[in-house]
């Protein structure tokens, strides 16, 4: 057992060192980039930010705090009920659905496990909040915040990458318009990341096998087996990126754009997080089989 164990452990022990090694590598390249003229030349004609549209509104609206931390707690235990699924070896339990269903299946419903049931449940709710976020970015006008409008923008996020990867940051003011690096990572996260995860995990769910069956052979299963998995990395390496740039670009000020809708430097922000951070750790550590079998009978037939 233990020498499984350090079987196990093994490729991490090698990938963090290696990990950091490769940072330094990156940081020292892109500071001699830079220090050539063309280079600088072009960080000085494309500094990071793409002009917004007329009339995109100032700042950041007060629901953008909520949405922003349903949208982490349901990702959080999606990526841990995803992983539950590919690793588990044994289902604590299944659940087998009791009432009609919007995708029906032929014949009796389908057993599945109780981590799929829930895995899938958070997927249909984590849906329902991303529809929800981008009608309010349509009737709001803040689509533009995060949707590309000129091709400047890949210049910019360009120069931007460079200036990050040499530890010399852009200049950048989140509350009046993100920097196109950050406007292009959004866009993919909201516009092409979601929906493939969505897709894909449907195609692989038993709903398909009903209503949505004939559609198979223009999307094989491998097909969505081989783009989910990729696509929830894709996520984890976000979210890393992502909080380490809000704390280490001035945490307070950040905080208080994402969760408290004003623009200083106040405890509020940082409050807010904390408490959702508090209630996303008691999600984490309540979503076991003793609390969801509870939850889960009332749309089926829970067995051990």
């Amino acid at each position: 057992m233990t020498a499984l164990r350090e079987r196990r452990w093994f490729p991490l022990v090698w990938a963090i060192p290696a990990a950091l090694v490769l940072l330094v590598v990156v940081v020292l390249a892109a500071r001699a980039l830079r220090e050539l003229p063309a280079v600088a030349d072009f960080v000085a004609q494309f500094p990071g930010t793409t002009e917004l549209p007329e009339g995109t509104p100032v700042g950041l609206p007060a629901w953008l705090g909520w949405q922003h931390f349903l949208n982490v707690f349901f990702l959080v235990l999606i990526v841990r009920t995803g992983w539950q699924i590919r690793t588990e070896t044994r289902a604590p339990a299944h659940w087998t659905r009791r009432n009609a269903a919007p995708f029906r299946t032929k014949g009796s419903p389908k057993r599945i496990s109780l981590t799929l049931w829930f895995h899938l449940s958070l997927d249909a709710l984590w849906m329902l909040n991303g529809v929800v976020f981008v009608i309010l970015l349509i009737v709001s006008g803040h689509w533009a915040r995060i949707v590309p409008t000129s091709w400047d923008v890949f210049p910019h996020a360009l120069s931007v990458a460079l200036q990050y990867a040499s530890l010399d940051w852009p200049t950048e003011n989140g509350w009046v318009a993100y920097n196109a690096l950050q406007l292009l990572a959004y866009f993919t996260i909201v516009f092409i990341a979601a929906p493939l995860a969505f897709l894909t995990g449907l195609r692989m769910s038993p709903a398909w096998s009903g209503t949505l069956a004939k559609a198979s052979p223009a999307f094989p299963i491998g097909v969505a087996r081989a783009v989910h998995y990729p696509v929830m990395l894709f996520f984890v390496l976000f979210t890393i990126v992502h909080v380490v740039l809000v704390l280490s670009t001035g945490a307070l000020r950040n905080l208080n754009h994402i969760y408290a809708g004003r623009d200083d430097e106040s405890w509020w922000g940082f409050g807010i997080f904390a408490l959702s951070l508090v209630v996303i750790v008691a999600a984490w550590v309540l979503a076991r089989p003793v609390f969801l079998r509870p939850i889960a009978s009332l749309g089926g037939t829970v067995s051990r």
